[in-house]
């Protein structure tokens, strides 16, 4: 059936495939289509098939099942939408009519333009128009600025806007984590009290990490429990103001537009002395750090997203303010299971002691100390012993779901976790094409924590020069570095030498973050326009704050770009996106990293420069052998990249029926080294108990996620692709971009009077005094409300005065670590030259490095030779960080047939050290 379709791709030319942007898929296509569908063939086989989405394949079979009709609902052409002038006439009716509703100005545009506007058209253009919605009621509105205060106090400069006076009902936040394998269960329940002598609508922005997979929303009032449903997001907003115009209590949970680790919840009705319990329910994986343990982080820091100029779309309404104002407390509690015993959970914030539960040690709870500050992300690393296993975990259906849906089948998750060769794994390749993207903008400059660590900007130099010195001999390279516009140290990529790493190492030095704001797509799209160099595979490294306003939109950059070069990120400093980190490695076929607290960002960047100069493995496959009458259907994407002990999780639905003593089998097919090599996993079919639907919610959101991603590159079939995410979204009881949770309490009593409206304070990491004089800080939606430049001249008409009106004091550095101090000294060849400097790093005068040299042995032989002794005896704690310049020099020693053995024994009587010549290579 695959060959027969292929030769109708074959015989249809490109035109009748598709008559233009927007155009509908020919009749004959469609027939083709409804035919394999007739012969049983899955949606997935067919859209693999033809080359066709899988959200066009999925709605023309909905259309046929529904109505027995293949032809096509969209005529030609792009959808209506509006010219400058008719914006600006749309922008002078909403300023007109403000207090319309979305549908009613709607309604108005279709008959005044004579167009078949939809209301998420209009909604588009009211966004281009640099209007607001209001939140509580779904209108537009200009909104002018306001002088920033704290306490009634105005603030001189201008920078995050603190809590206004008055009463904030949120008292406080309890976290209950329960931590099964890889997998965590995460309850927030959020306590209001409304203390004012008005009903009150109030709106928390918070964040949540990337990939959570929202399931559960409810609020208890009194003894009433109110439990939400999921909608589509126009319709949950309509029916949340409908119920605040009526007097109803009302509650919506919705994640942002532009990134899906933000969060917007609203509590609406709230009447005078009543107390409110909202829950929130999400799932989540952890990911695995270089030194196996598990990463779990509960975000705490929202810092505010740098909005470029001229960007469209509305951002969400932030305030923001220092983490010691931050008036709401939290509790928060981790319990950990597991097959193997619990070795020991960390975390950058103070914890109450380990409890065991069972003598196994397989079980444990731990709880953070009181009086957190809110001054970080509260981050838990576990460790268990054996840890890291390839596993099957297979979980049964919703019993009230319909067979033959995603929550009606059984789902299965798979942790694969390969294991290379070792000969292959210990070599590197010497080829290669490193570019490395570096955030200057001014939250750059902002310390990594709160003790006296240094900005990040200065780790970030550290690591590129790091970096630049473990390179290998034979790659191309290039260093690139953006905040509101973006800077080369090469036009283009250059071959890696002496000249060329001093060069960049120069212009690294010189290094601030003094270029503004935080905009990251621009070059983006000039790196990904420059053309690979043959033979040299190209490997990005990023390094940002990850403060930016348009992160599906770069994220789908990188997606589009991953055929050809591997993407690494690394997230500096607290309340980096993980939206935005993670995506990039994941659609980017690389690995992420995040640097927080008193991390030091080196070794971790040190791990993902291993893993981009091993060799790629390719052409991978998963393979699944089922008992007769069960079929599987893929719900992750392809997998795309395989790191040595890194885990790569594959979801599917298992459909039919087989007995509960049958088992499965996976193959993972790949080639490494131009070897192919397979990993198996053989797995039992029967149900795991306890486990709730939570492989079915994570797998439910990796096929969202999915299905998102193939919405935007697929701008054609946007609308069939948004009711295909909106349908699974609600099937599956957890949230999507283009969905919302909405309860209402239809029970309460009409509550009467105007409502107040109060914004939750989040708490932020930027420091206040850190907006750099050039930086235009109205581009950060979590400092001001959107606008337009004549109204920011309300705020600060002249930003040099503004900014001038308090004192930084650039906060002095800490002198570089001795082993920065060596290693800046290397060449890139990979040795070491005799001279003062050197003798200074390893605590020596000249005369006594020249005394003990031996005769015979050439000078750069002799200084290699102390290096590396030195490493292997004072910084062996640091070995991950200067492991690979050190196979750089030692490859170098082999070049010159030098004889080490009178070296080796002469280093270490100078250095006073014990280190063994086979340590070194030889």
């Amino acid at each position: 059936m695959a060959g027969s379709d292929r030769g109708v791709l074959q015989r249809l030319t490109s035109s009748q495939l598709r008559m233009g942007r927007g155009s509908p898929l020919c009749e004959e296509l469609r027939e083709q289509i409804v035919q394999q569908f007739k012969n049983n063939v899955s949606q997935r086989t067919i859209a693999r098939n033809l080359g066709i989405s899988t959200s066009t394949i999925h709605n023309i079979i909905k259309r046929f099942k529904e109505s027995g009709d293949i032809c096509a609902r969209k005529g030609q052409g792009r959808k209506p939408t509006l010219d400058a002038s008719e914006l600006q006439s749309l922008r002078q009716h909403c300023i007109t009519n403000r207090h319309d509703s979305i549908k009613d100005i709607t309604t108005w545009a279709r008959e005044h333009f004579g167009k078949p506007l939809s209301v998420n058209t209009v909604r588009r253009c009211i966004d281009k128009c640099k209007l607001r919605l209001e939140h509580a009621r779904r209108k537009p509105s200009c909104k002018h600025f306001s002088e920033p205060t704290v306490d009634g106090t105005k603030i001189n400069c201008c920078g995050l806007l603190s809590v206004q006076k008055g009463q904030v009902p949120l008292k406080s936040v309890e976290v209950e984590v329960e931590v099964r394998d890889h997998v965590a269960t995460v309850v927030s329940t959020l306590n209001y009290e409304n203390k004012e002598d008005k009903p009150l609508e109030a709106v928390f922005v918070f964040p949540l990490p990337g990939d959570a997979a929202v399931c559960h929303f409810s609020a208890k009032i009194g003894q009433t429990e109110i439990v939400a449903e999921v909608k589509e997001k126009q319709e949950a907003r309509e029916e949340y103001d409908d119920a605040l115009s009526s007097g109803r209590q009302a509650f919506l949970l919705e994640e942002s537009d532009q990134s899906p680790d933000i969060f917007s919840m609203s509590v609406g009705s709230l009447p005078p002395g009543e107390s409110a319990s909202i829950r929130l329910e999400y799932v989540t994986e952890l990911a695995v750090q270089a030194d196996e343990g598990l990463r779990f982080c509960l975000p705490a820091v929202l810092n505010p997203r740098y909005q470029p100029r001229g960007s469209e779309g509305n951002p969400v309404q932030v305030t923001s303010v220092p983490a010691s104002l931050v008036p709401y407390s939290l509790s928060f509690s981790a319990r950990v299971s597991s097959a193997r015993p619990v070795s020991k959970v960390e975390s950058n914030c103070p914890l109450d002691p380990l409890q065991y539960l069972n003598t196994e040690q397989t079980q444990a709870t731990v709880k953070l100390s009181a009086g957190h500050k809110f001054d970080r992300d509260v981050e838990l690393l576990i460790y268990y012993k054996d840890a890291h296993q390839p596993t099957a975990v297979v979980e049964a259906g919703q019993a009230s779901a319909k067979p033959g849906t995603l929550m009606g089948d059984p789902v299965v998750m798979l942790s694969l976790y390969p294991e290379f060769p070792q000969a292959v794994m210990s070599s590197v390749t010497s080829c290669g094409e490193f570019v490395f993207l570096l955030d200057r903008s001014g939250s750059m400059g902002s310390p990594m924590s709160n003790n006296g660590s240094p900005d990040r900007i200065f780790s970030a130099r550290d690591t590129l020069l790091l970096l630049l010195k473990s390179l290998p001999m034979g790659c191309y390279f290039n260093i690139f570095s953006f905040g509101s516009s973006y800077e080369h140290v090469f036009p283009k990529s250059v071959e890696y030498s002496q000249q060329t790493m001093e060069e960049a190492l120069k212009k690294v030095e010189e290094m601030e973050a003094d270029l503004g704001g935080t905009e990251i797509l621009e070059p983006l799209k000039h790196i990904y326009s420059q053309s690979c160099i043959p033979s040299q595979p190209r490997q990005l490294f990023v390094f940002t704050d990850g403060e930016v306003w348009n992160t599906k939109e770069v994220i789908n950059l990188v997606k589009k770009n991953s055929g050809s070069q591997r993407c690494f990120s690394f997230g500096i400093g607290e309340g980096a996106s993980s939206a935005l980190i993670n995506g990039l490695a994941k659609e980017g076929g690389g690995h992420a990293q995040f640097i927080t607290g008193t991390d030091r960002m080196q070794p971790k960047v040190m791990q993902s420069l291993r893993f981009a100069l091993q060799p790629a493995v390719v052409d991978i496959s998963v393979k699944w052998d089922l008992p007769e009458g069960v079929s599987v259907t893929d719900l992750s994407p392809p997998i795309t990249a395989l790191f040595q002990g890194q885990r790569s999780l594959v979801y599917a639905q298992l459909t039919g029926q087989s007995s509960e003593a049958a088992e499965g089998c996976v193959t993972v097919k790949y080639s490494l080294a131009g070897q192919p090599s397979q990993n198996q996993l053989r797995f039992s079919l029967k149900p795991a108990e306890d486990t709730g639907l939570t492989v079915h919610r994570l797998a439910a959101r990796t096929l969202i996620r999915s299905l998102e991603l193939e919405e935007r590159e697929d701008e054609e079939e946007h609308d069939e692709g948004v009711r295909e995410v909106v349908e699974l979204s609600v099937q599956s009881g957890v949230s999507s971009a283009f969905t919302a949770f909405i309860a209402v309490n239809s029970d309460s009593e009409a509550i009467q009077g105007p409502l107040v409206h109060r914004y939750f304070p989040t708490p932020t990491h930027v420091d206040l005094l850190m907006v750099r004089d050039n930086e235009d800080i109205s581009h950060y939606y979590g400092i001001l409300e959107d606008g337009e430049d004549d109204e920011l001249e309300g705020v600060c008409s002249d930003r040099d005065l503004c900014a001038g009106e308090v004192e930084v004091a650039k906060p002095k550095q800490p002198p570089r670590d001795p082993l920065l101090q060596l290693v800046s000294l290397q060449k890139a060849s990979g040795c070491w030259v005799l001279d003062p400097a050197l003798a200074a790093a390893l605590g020596k005068t000249s005369e006594e490095v020249e005394k003990h040299k031996p005769a015979s042995v050439n000078k750069a032989v002799w200084a290699t030779i102390l290096a590396l002794i030195w490493l292997y005896d004072f910084k062996m704690d640091a070995q991950e960080e200067w492991e690979l310049l050190a196979m750089k020099a030692v490859s170098w020693l082999h070049a010159q047939n030098a004889f080490v053995s009178d070296c080796v024994e002469a280093g270490n009587t100078l250095l006073g050290c014990n280190v063994q010549k086979d340590i070194l290579g030889f």
